[in-house]
């Protein structure tokens, strides 16, 4: 597989389209569409730029989810709370400040923050730090009127139960699923540290 050139589609205020164009393992040119959050100016810049954070937040024994309308699915899915970097912002002021604008709640302690991965390498380039916290004080809705989000704290049974019934994102999901099945970041703590 050899990229042979890159071009750009469309350049909008969120996302930009590319079309890669690529030698296939047979020797054929064949044509893949780029969606991305980073403005690219050559192929080398693709996957190079971290995009934001992903959250993955305790309180006490229960996992918070996001009951979050999202238009590419025209429906409210459950997803964990995420955002994007702003320029010079750091990943834990990013947590914090996602964290409290989604849903009002505070970080009391940061467990691990995991290096940047990809959310959708099927399509995109775009990536995000994985932040695990402990959380504090209680919900507040101070989303914007483009945002449709209510969140919960949940217990491993109420989880168990919703992974039966529900619609997840796929990184929700599987993180309600290890959570479901007993997963703590045990190895995150000290040993007199419980979650």
């Amino acid at each position: 597989m050899r990229l042979l050139r890159m071009k750009k589609i469309h350049e909008g205020t969120y996302l930009n389209n590319y079309e890669l164009t690529y030698l296939n393992k047979g020797g054929r040119e064949k044509v893949f569409e780029l969606v991305s959050r980073s403005r690219l100016s050559c192929a080398e810049d693709i996957g190079r730029q971290i995009n934001g954070v992903t959250i993955v937040a305790f309180q006490e024994d229960r996992l918070l989810l996001l009951k979050e309308f999202r238009m590419s699915i025209n429906k409210s899915i459950y997803n964990l709370c995420a955002g994007m970097l702003q320029e010079g912002e750091s990943v834990e002021d990013c947590a914090r400040r996602e964290l409290y604008e989604e849903t009002g709640l505070s970080v009391s302690r940061f467990l691990d923050i995991l290096p940047p991965s990809y959310s959708a390498v099927g399509f995109s380039d775009t990536s995000t730090h994985l932040v695990f916290v402990q959380t504090e004080g209680s919900f507040a809705d101070h989303t914007s009127d483009n945002e449709e989000i209510h969140a919960g704290l949940y217990s491993r049974e109420e989880i168990r139960e919703m992974l039966r019934t529900e619609e997840f994102s796929s990184r929700s999901q599987t993180v309600a699923y290890f959570f479901a099945g007993g997963f703590t970041p045990s190895g995150l703590y000290k040993e007199d540290d419980t979650l």
